[in-house]
């Protein structure tokens, strides 16, 4: 399939998600005119992988320099940060340059909150290369860092330019990485698009291979999803908060294990976790509880959990950025596709929760 046959997925009318197999040229194009100088930011094992992206800023006469930072979550940190703001201060970055991060959710995350930061903004272009960023991470503008105490806890909202996905690059993912953004597809479909579950279930294989039959359209239905929220919904009021279903469990599944986990897999938990809850505080029917352990199950995602207490994972779920005060916030369902608020849930509602995913 040629680049020419993109899909662009508008985001109100902020900036576009451009979608298709080999479009890494079109890159210059979602950058806004005047910027002189771009500072790529990925990191050291995806360096081949970026440079069809820094060729070909360079070859529309752009300055380019790049800077390689860790991988996964490590690399979101206040020290590292700070490292990408010495790097834009050495060249002399000014309000008309431009970020551009190439690689998965922790890069598209640090590269957002450094551009978000620098002169109190620049713009920011995101080549995500792996499932899980393009269908979440890179769209929606929320950038960030972690800290000792929680996932995502220092940010900021700053839109990007544009975002650019070339499925092609989906075919240099370790098989685990793209099972694991296969979560934050699946959670579109029980949020919001229920064809995404019907592919799924139709055919899981084919959902887990990169070039499967259905995985352009799974992963332009999944930003389809993200793109409509977060155009109505900027700042993450009720209706953005929507996308966070299986997050609560799924961050603080994360943080007790020290971000060894998959962010996918952690969510994948987080949504049956939240399906437990939803039943026993009357909201949803068994039936759609099973369905989101055979929608994850069938493609190889974790349903269960028991490898932390209650009382640890509790306290890291009411460091969640939906918490207010002491009253935990969950995003639990009514039915596919009918998201709902639950706040201060029983006690017993929450082990009984945990304790149905403590087993397989």
């Amino acid at each position: 399939m040629s680049a020419a046959d993109a899909t662009v997925i508008p985001v109100g009318d902020a900036y576009d998600v451009v979608v298709g197999h080999g479009v890494s040229d079109r890159v210059t194009g979602l950058l806004a005119a005047g910027v002189s100088q771009v500072l790529v930011v990925r990191p050291d094992s995806l360096a081949a992988l970026a440079e069809p992206v820094v060729a070909r800023l360079r070859a529309s006469g752009l300055t380019v320099h790049e800077a390689s930072v860790p991988d996964n979550e490590v690399a979101k940190t206040a020290e590292v940060a700070a490292g990408l703001w010495a790097v834009l201060g050495r060249h002399a970055f000014t309000r008309t340059d431009a970020v551009v991060s190439v690689g998965g959710g922790t890069v598209t995350d640090l590269a957002g909150f450094v551009a978000a930061t620098w002169l109190r903004g620049v713009q920011v272009v995101h080549v995500p290369t792996t499932l899980l960023a393009m269908v979440d991470a890179a769209v929606g503008g929320k950038t960030g860092i972690n800290t000792a105490e929680g996932k995502n806890l220092v940010g900021a909202f700053h839109e990007p330019a544009g975002v650019l996905c070339d499925l092609d690059v989906l075919a240099t993912l370790p098989q685990a990485d793209l099972v694991a953004g296969l979560a934050e597809v699946v959670k579109a479909g029980f949020i919001a698009d229920p064809r995404i579950l019907e592919l799924v279930e139709a055919d899981p294989a084919g959902a887990t291979r990169w070039d499967g039959p259905h995985t352009r359209e799974l992963v332009e239905r999944a930003i389809r999803v993200k793109a409509e929220v977060v155009a109505a919904d900027l700042k993450e009021s009720w209706l953005r908060e929507i996308l966070n279903y299986g997050h609560t469990l799924g961050h603080a599944v994360e943080q007790v294990e020290s971000y060894r986990r998959r962010h996918g897999e952690a969510v994948a938990i987080g949504m049956v976790f939240a399906a437990e809850l939803a039943q026993r505080s009357g909201h949803l029917s068994p039936e759609v509880v099973a369905l989101h352990r055979s929608v994850l199950e069938s493609v190889g995602l974790p349903t269960s959990y028991d490898g932390a207490s209650f009382e640890d994972l509790l306290t890291a779920m009411r460091r969640d950025k939906k918490s207010r005060g002491a009253l935990l916030r969950f995003v639990v369902l009514e039915d596919v596709g009918r998201p709902t608020r639950l706040e201060g849930p029983d006690e017993a509602w929450l082990t009984g929760a945990l304790e149905a995913i403590s087993t397989p």
